[in-house]
């Protein structure tokens, strides 16, 4: 039966909705109720019931009259057939999005588990990016079907909860939704551990009983000070939920014991000044511990969450661990996001709080624009869902804050994109620090840039945040397509002059695209990656029979060594200039410089179009390394001898290492620079000059600097 006034089981949001939102909510419920009439939940409830108490969550977060009438109808798009148009006529076309937003995030099936999960994660993230309300209902939606999770069949409920740990829990988390995120963390844990549960909650009431007494004792001691400062409080030991004490003890190997050996309080004052008075009064009571102080007053994380942290040595030997806030970062604490995000009427003005929120949401669109797929989503997010955060200092001593472990790189690609894209170095507290610098809290950070730099590949490795990661990786994808277009316009080239014809007109070109479907820049792309092979698309292009091929009427590519991503020396045989070299088209790596006599390309020289013939240019500007083993007399000194001549002869040394023959000798490995074969060949004379050499060898690759090893 259902209810004369909806309201009446919502005392909460009667209290502070309209007059206008209160008859909106009534007609939306009578109206959700009819669409859902003779639908039954799994425990045998009218669905109704269902809509209703998600409504009832989002009201105890006091979320806007728009938002509860979309909880009421969140699910009659997908279950009853009614549109979203219909639910725009009836009820407004800020409502209808809402629905839309929630409908949309049920509606993802794939057959992969795994991109599944992370395309649902995706599109529940981008919705919230684009309004937080969304995420909001999604959340109050999880929330009561996990408090509902027995009467689901077994096999599903395993899936949901573990779903709701890896999804749900982090997102409330990283909102601020304190009692939703624990809620929803011990709702999973006891549905997919339920003996390790019920072993702990036992272990927790069994506890409670020896630690009140304690409990009790210090609240007094707590008491009687801040009376003494006369500072008025509320004061309450607070303990940690039950999935949180199973994942410390899982992380940090510990004991039960041990992890409930540690005593919470949590203090509310008037104020923000009393929260520091009480700091002073509570580090006077008991001594801190050293280095467990926080103060996110001060900065406040960036969902908003501010209260003051410290660490105690307890009365009895026990740490204690302390919250000290006012009443308003209390109710920011506990409801997070949802308790500064109400959209109120005219008021168009952001937080602070709900400015880095917005932030924070809006990055979620940068890195979804520069992510390939859910997968690559997914695992850039999933660093900025789980954050410990560092903060650090801009040179104007503007805040900025970083997952812990995040680096300069990161910082310069939070700064800007462009900041980050044209980076070439950092000063942190003054001094010149790599990139790659792990950043501390506190610390002053200033990014040098340059026009002409751009991203290295070796960022990707130590770049921490899921948007510096995205950024890089687009920038490098455009300069390798970049790359690729130059390399497979050469190619294209140079097997147009082989079959006797100076160039392709723009006729040739549209007819090509017309037939492939594929533009003229996406052509040389694909031939520049091996996607294409260039004497084919030539005679495409020209369509000529394939008996006019014919390579000796076009000269060689002209290789630098410094060309890039497109072209790249092979690793099997380390070419340097002076060596006799072919080039080998291999898909999605460009043109691969190899070695004549290099056993990776010995089977494609019989097919001339696996192969293009190249020589080295006569501008070369960059080293080439070389892979030497010298065999050594077992002398005092003879390793610093052999590095002089080295150095002497103006070679770089990359790398060395030694390894002990039988009897006297002692095999010396190095990586050098050199400019060319000349260069190699004077090197070498210069180290068969000095009488404790015994024998020298030029190593080409990896395998045989293995195979040396073993000999």
């Amino acid at each position: 039966m259902q209810p004369a006034n909806p309201l009446s089981m919502l005392p909460e949001a009667a209290a502070y909705l309209s007059e206008a939102d209160k008859n909106a909510f009534a007609r939306a419920y009578q109206y959700s109720a009819t669409a859902h009439e003779g639908q039954f939940r799994k425990g045998g409830a009218p669905y109704i019931t269902h809509p209703l108490a998600v409504a009832e969550i989002l009201a105890s977060w006091h979320l806007d009259g728009q938002t509860l009438i979309a909880a009421l109808l969140h699910d009659v798009v997908e279950d009853t057939g009614i549109s979203t148009e219909e639910i725009a006529r009836e009820f407004g076309k800020s409502v209808a999005q809402l629905v839309d937003g929630v409908t949309k995030l049920d509606k993802i099936h794939f057959e992969d588990k795994a991109q599944a999960q992370a395309e649902n994660f995706r599109k529940m993230l981008l919705a919230m990016a684009r309004d937080v309300r969304v995420i909001l209902i999604k959340l109050a939606d999880r929330l009561h079907n996990m408090r509902t999770l027995d009467a689901m069949q077994a096999e599903k409920v395993s899936r949901i909860a573990q779903e709701t740990l890896e999804i749900y829990a982090p997102i409330a988390n990283r909102l601020g939704l304190n009692k939703v995120y624990q809620e929803l963390e011990d709702i999973a844990f006891v549905h997919l551990h339920p003996n390790r549960y019920k072993v702990i909650e036992k272990a927790v009431k069994s506890a409670r009983g020896n630690r009140k007494e304690i409990v009790d004792k210090i609240t007094t001691a707590i008491e009687a000070k801040l009376l003494g400062c006369k500072i008025p409080a509320k004061i309450r030991g607070r303990e940690k939920h039950l999935y949180s004490i199973y994942r410390k003890m899982q992380e940090k190997h510990l004991a039960f014991s041990e992890v409930f050996d540690i005593y919470g309080f949590r203090i509310v004052v008037e104020d923000e000044r009393s929260c520091y008075l009480t700091l002073g009064a509570l580090h006077a009571l008991y001594k801190p511990i050293p280095g467990k102080f926080k103060d996110y007053i001060a900065i406040p994380k960036p969902n908003g969450y501010q209260s003051l942290h410290t660490t105690l040595f307890g009365p009895y030997g026990a740490p204690l661990e302390v919250q000290i806030r006012t009443q308003e970062m209390h109710r920011i604490a506990e409801a997070g996001v949802a308790s500064h995000w109400l959209y109120k009427t005219g008021d168009t003005s952001l937080s602070e709080v709900q400015r880095k929120t917005h932030q924070w949401m809006q990055s979620l669109l940068d890195i979804q624009a520069d992510s390939r797929d859910s997968a690559e989503f997914l695992e850039h997010i999933k660093v900025d869902l789980f954050p410990d955060e560092v903060y650090v200092f801009t040179p104007k001593g503007r805040i900025v804050a970083l997952p812990r472990g995040a680096t300069a790189v990161d910082f310069a690609y939070n700064v800007h994109t462009d900041v980050g894209n044209h980076c070439v170095g950092a000063k942190i507290n003054g001094e010149f620090m790599p990139l790659s610098t792990p950043l501390k809290n506190g610390d002053r950070v200033e990014i040098l840039t340059s026009e002409s730099a751009r991203p290295n590949p070796a960022w990707a490795h130590f770049a921490h945040t899921g948007k510096a990661r995205a950024h890089i990786r687009s920038a490098l994808k455009n300069t390798h397509r970049h790359e690729s277009e130059q390399l497979g316009e050469q190619l294209l080239i140079q097997a147009i002059r082989a079959l006797g014809h100076a160039d392709i007109s723009e006729h040739q070109w549209e007819h090509h695209q017309k037939e492939n479907g594929r533009s003229r820049i996406d052509t040389l792309a694909d031939i520049g990656l091996g996607k294409k092979l260039a004497f084919v698309v030539a005679r495409q292009l020209l369509t000529q029979d394939h008996d006019t091929l014919a390579r000796s009427q076009t000269g060689p590519m002209l290789i630098r060594g410094a060309e890039g991503i497109a072209v790249r020396l092979g690793k099997c045989c380390r070419p340097i200039p002076g060596d006799p070299i072919i080039g080998q088209i291999k898909k999605d790596h460009g043109l691969v410089i190899h070695t004549h006599d290099c056993t990776q390309v010995r089977h494609y020289r019989d097919d001339p179009e696996k192969w293009v013939d190249v020589a080295w240019s006569a501008e070369l500007d960059k080293l080439f390394e070389v892979g030497i083993r010298i065999i050594v007399a077992n002398q005092r000194g003879v390793l610093a001898k052999v590095a002089s001549a080295i150095a002497n002869e103006g070679s770089d040394i990359d790398n060395v290492h030694m390894e002990e023959e039988a009897g006297a000798y002692t095999s010396l490995y190095f990586t050098v620079s050199v400019q060319n074969r000349l260069h190699l060949a004077r090197l070498m004379r210069a180290l068969r000059g000095l009488p404790e050499v015994i024998r020298l060898q030029r190593l080409k690759s990896k395998s045989e600097e293995q195979r040396a090893h073993g000999a």
